[in-house]
């Protein structure tokens, strides 16, 4: 069957950490008139996170990536502008240097207190912050079809986004750290792979019936059509420090689900490996971030991931014409050749270290790199 084309309309959604620009850590009471005050310039497009010290924006739907960028970089220094008079700043960092979860403050919101409730101190570890993009998919057959065939691609994306390193003030030795807390949750990780879009709502129907859950919104995979909108939703990512980076990471992830609507058209769908091989390349790319390779399963050798890189350009060479966003696409050789978030943050430690200062001191500079990089190219 051959669906009519989707809008392939995109959406990015970033969390943010609050920090104090004298002392660094997190801000874990901020003033309540910060949010006031974002809320009055943004509208709906900022809204609080569960904990005190995070905020969350969205861009509108978007047509370009070249409008999904200019739409980011306003919420962003937006949010900086606002933040910075009451002497905090944003990070785009999936998890901070060296604060402390226990610290941390949740928002008075019903949907926060129900979740803490709920979950207890798994919830409550949660100070990390994650990209999301939506790409709209209207037809729910189709979305589901293409939802089948993603998870393949998310440890690629993964890889190319880490911004997590730190833990509390320690070097976790993973480039994600955040993907290790985030797994504490109840349904997260990959997507369970469904038959059709009503099999699907059954599923989450299951649940809800149970009273386990109120609706779809509670499914924290790492790719999930969305409760709210006719999109899928990915969710794997850390948060990207530099802008460019963003947008290189959903310009491939849009360019992705329209190869693989491409395929469908040509009577094709991209082999679908077991849930098992799929991880394994998951936690390499939590692990190792670009620096290493993931698995080629077809030849059953870890490639690296620059060749990975390349493969994936080409592989959607048409769609990043179709969407004129090949330079976007063609970043991504760039975030590899100089690494991630989580590379520079951990190179900027790591010369503190050797040049003598303590770890605090080496710590601090960290975030004063990712107060800087946050706005850098905005």
């Amino acid at each position: 069957m051959r669906w009519p084309e989707p809008s392939f309309t995109i959406g990015i959604e970033e969390e943010y950490l609050l920090v104090d620009k004298e002392s660094r850590d997190l801000a874990a009471d901020p003033p309540k008139e910060l949010m006031q005050d974002c809320a009055a310039a943004l509208g709906d497009h900022v809204t609080p996170e569960f904990l005190r010290c995070q905020i969350e924006i969205g861009t509108p739907v978007c047509s370009t990536l070249q409008e999904a960028r200019q739409q980011l970089a306003h919420l962003r220094k937006t949010i900086a502008e606002i933040s910075g008079k009451y002497g905090l700043a944003p990070l785009a960092v999936s998890t901070h240097p060296f604060a402390v979860w226990s610290d941390q403050h949740p928002t008075e919101k019903d949907r926060y207190t129900m979740l803490a409730k709920d979950l207890q101190v798994v919830v409550r570890r949660m100070v990390i912050c994650g990209m999301h993009v939506h790409v709209a998919i209207e037809n729910e057959s189709l979305r589901n079809d293409i939802f089948g065939q993603l998870s393949y691609f998310l440890p690629h994306l993964l890889a190319l986004s880490t911004s997590s390193p730190f833990w509390q003030g320690r070097v976790s030795g993973l480039k994600s750290y955040r993907l290790a807390v985030f797994d504490e949750l109840p349904r997260t990780g990959l997507p369970e792979q469904f038959d059709s879009y009503s099999e699907f709502q059954r599923t989450v129907s299951t649940l809800v019936s149970a009273g386990v859950i109120e609706d779809a919104t509670k499914i924290w995979w790492d790719l999930r059509p969305s409760a709210k909108f006719p999109t899928l939703e990915m969710r794997v990512t850390d948060v990207c420090t530099l802008i460019d980076d963003t947008i290189s990471i959903a310009a491939l992830y849009r360019c992705l689900t329209r190869m693989l609507w491409r395929l469908r058209g040509q009577n094709q769908r991209w082999r679908t490996y077991s849930r098992f091989l799929v991880m394994e390349n998951r936690w390499r790319a939590q692990r190792y971030g670009v620096k290493e390779g993931l698995v080629d399963f077809g030849m059953g050798e870890i490639v690296p991931f620059a060749d990975l890189t390349d493969e994936l350009i080409v592989l959607v060479a048409e769609d990043a014409e179709f969407f004129d966003c090949v330079d976007e696409v063609n970043h991504a050789r760039t975030i590899v050749k100089r690494g991630t978030s989580a590379d520079r943050q951990l190179a900027i430690f790591n010369e503190a270290i050797a040049t003598n200062q303590t770890q605090t001191e080496a710590l601090c500079l960290v975030v004063d790199h990712l107060i800087n990089e946050t706005l850098q190219g905005i």
